[in-house]
């Protein structure tokens, strides 16, 4: 039986980096219209670059859409959480600040990548 595994395709991987970019801008967005003007520069910047080096240094080793490498070696359901609570979180934050139909197509495009990427998601769960 012949399956047809995704996650790893080039076209999906591109698509994964460019989901990631677009989830750390919107956690910026709604850094920067939701922090009081003082503070509002610290946020924009803190607020992805936290996310950023979270999503960066806890991984499983060994995961073929990354280097392979992780500074903290996390259990496969862990990471998948991470991953889901920083995607689902920027869905989050643009329903927050009323951009809701980019919220909507947002998580259209994640629920479709997912669900053609379940060989990388059950590899996750598995591990």
């Amino acid at each position: 039986m012949t399956t047809v595994a995704l996650a790893y395709n080039p076209a999906m991987l591109l698509i994964r980096f460019l989901f990631e970019l677009f989830a750390l801008g919107c956690l910026g967005l709604w850094a920067w219209r939701r922090t009081p003007s003082p503070w509002r520069w610290l946020t924009v910047v803190a607020l992805p670059v936290l996310v950023g080096w979270a999503w960066g240094a806890f991984a499983v080793s060994g995961d073929e859409s990354r280097s392979g490498e992780t500074d903290y070696e996390t259990p496969g359901p862990i990471r998948l959480l991470l991953e889901l609570a920083v995607f689902f979180g920027a869905v989050a934050a643009l329903y927050q600040l009323e951009i809701r139909r980019v919220a909507r197509w947002f998580l259209i495009a994640l629920v479709v990548y997912h669900v053609l990427a379940y060989d990388r998601v059950w590899w996750l769960l598995t591990k």
